[in-house]
């Protein structure tokens, strides 16, 4: 028999937002194309792949340094409006997310949202997936933070503010820069391939890599081993 090691209620969920609970890439991907063009920058969805989980001012600066065009608030704004004006059409939420958010729940796992997207970000995706936002104890965004990920400091501060340990803190993760910072914090880490293939996200290794929501789910909720085991 496997051995039980995820218990409630001694263990906290921490939830990354984007490409875990939502399929929000191909939506800012596209928001940020459009928003740097604007400022002359000719970018292609691939320049975005290294500053995923970054935040989203590695994400948009990030790509116009490349591009010899040195980061501006106005970039980021610009890329939120036309965020915020595509969002409920174009935003997909990943299969179970509901359904496992509601069984943790019930299951008594106090859970926090702690994600690199400024708040603004955060309350659009939570509506156009129609998540309640009472369903987490903490939520923590860029705002709450000084260094984003892969600085442990998010997942640290949600910890504190659940009240529970580093060492008894899961993190639901598909970024690699959310994957180190998980680690780095000392916590848990369920690595989701939803964003990167499972090749790239075991050179992080996370403890635990999941397909999908409902497997993470069931390694959570019942404790057990999942398929790959880091």
């Amino acid at each position: 028999m496997k051995k039980k090691i995820i218990e409630q209620p001694n263990h906290a969920v921490i939830f990354d937002m984007d490409g875990v609970l939502v399929d929000t890439e191909p939506v800012i991907n596209a928001a940020a194309i459009m928003g740097l063009h604007d400022f002359g920058v000719q970018a292609v969805p691939e320049d975005f792949i290294p500053f995923i989980g970054a935040g989203e001012v590695r994400y948009i600066g990030g790509v116009a340094e490349k591009y010899g065009m040195p980061y501006r608030p106005e970039m980021k704004d610009r890329v939120y409006e036309i965020y915020l004006q595509i969002v409920d059409e174009k935003l997909q939420i990943f299969p179970g997310v509901k359904t496992c958010l509601a069984e943790l729940k019930d299951a008594g796992f106090p859970m926090a949202l702690a994600s690199s997207a400024d708040r603004i970000k955060i309350e659009a995706n939570l509506k156009a997936a129609k998540i309640s936002p009472d369903i987490f104890s903490v939520i923590l965004s860029a705002e709450d933070v000084q260094q984003k990920k892969p600085s442990p400091e998010i997942y640290l501060k949600a910890g504190q503010k659940l009240g529970i340990p580093p060492q008894r803190c899961i993190v639901v993760e598909d970024a690699l820069n959310g994957i180190r910072s998980a680690k780095a914090a000392g916590m848990i880490c369920i690595a989701v391939s939803n964003t990167f293939a499972k090749e790239k996200l075991e050179k992080e290794n996370p403890d635990y890599i999941c397909d999908g929501m409902d497997e993470i789910c069931r390694v959570i909720n019942k404790g057990l081993q999942p398929l790959v085991l880091r």
